[in-house]
């Protein structure tokens, strides 16, 4: 089912108020101040849409309020039924220290299209447009993959750019990739935004392979499903986590997920600058006024568009 044109604004102004909100702590060095900052809003903003959502990818359970938790209801509950997922504030560390690519992120799809994934570790390998479908394979290796994906876009193993999330988890890939002499691109934090910099008209990276968090990486397949781009993944558990996953209807723990697995049918992906970053500018104040600016995608409507808005303070 198709998603009304007019639920993408309403949605941005979500974004929009949870990173002006958050942009109040930038460079505070108050990570769960800059975290509230921006929940508190995008709460506010989401409850007067009129639609009946479920949060299905948040910050926590529900006794860990004010967190926009997994399974909160939101909205008049007058009006579609939608499945959210929602980081209020990716890049707390960056909005506390004022380091770039800090911003408000939320997905949003017809109920039950969208993984509800655990707050959990998630195996990546997310890859940008016009390549076969499902042409990598988490089981086949760091070597496999990456020659795979050299020969499907014709280039020198040279000529690979990889981003890799810098976490000693991550030697045994790097150890690899050294190896095979492909570029390496490391990333401190920021997980959405590494898996999406596969994406646009010049990618800065043809591969993203990392372990990273399970909520990001549906919130990136949501962006990587509008452009026609993939990832797969496979949520890392622990035995108190496998009982939570138990709970969200996780039944295989070793299922690796491709992007029809995570997103299905049409989703809208909005995510709002709190610092300035490789998907949208940061907060601007201007005195009297605030300025912000949105990345926003709707994948039935083909929409993507950058916008810039602002606001009386």
């Amino acid at each position: 089912m198709i998603i009304d044109s007019k639920f993408l604004n309403l949605f941005a102004v979500a974004t929009e108020k949870a990173a002006i909100g958050a942009s109040k702590f930038i460079g505070k060095k108050d990570k769960i101040a800059a975290d509230k900052g921006a929940v508190d809003p995008m709460r506010h903003q989401l409850n007067k849409i009129d639609m009946e959502g479920t949060i299905v990818i948040g910050e926590g359970e529900m006794d860990e309020a004010p967190m926009l938790y997994i399974g909160e209801k939101l909205g008049t509950l007058n009006g579609p039924k939608f499945d959210i997922a929602v980081d209020p504030l990716e890049g707390t560390k960056f909005t506390a220290n004022n380091e770039p690519n800090a911003f408000s992120v939320l997905a949003v799809a017809n109920k039950g299209d969208l993984l509800s994934a655990p707050d959990t570790y998630m195996e990546k390998i997310a890859i940008g447009t016009n390549l076969p479908k499902n042409l990598l394979d988490i089981d086949n290796g760091v070597e496999k993959n990456i020659k795979l994906l050299a020969e499907a876009k014709n280039k020198e193993l040279s000529e690979i750019n990889v981003c890799v999330l810098k976490r000693s988890r991550h030697d045994h890939i790097v150890e690899e990739l050294t190896k095979m002499k492909v570029k390496i691109n490391y990333i401190t934090d920021g997980d959405i935004a590494g898996a999406l910099s596969v994406i646009g008209k010049n990618p800065r990276n043809d591969i993203y392979y990392s372990t990273g968090g399970g909520p990001e990486g549906v919130l990136a397949a949501a962006a990587l499903s509008c452009y026609g781009g993939q990832i797969q993944g496979r949520l890392v558990l622990d035995e108190d986590e496998k009982k939570r996953a138990i709970n969200l209807g996780i039944k295989d723990f070793r299922r690796k997920y491709n992007i029809d697995d995570m997103v299905k049918g049409d989703v809208i992906f909005c995510a709002s600058g709190v610092t300035n970053g490789d998907l949208a500018k940061g907060v601007k104040d201007l005195g009297n006024k605030i300025e912000v600016t949105t990345f926003a995608l709707h994948k039935s409507k083909k929409t993507n568009k950058t916008f810039t808005k602002t606001y009386n303070k």
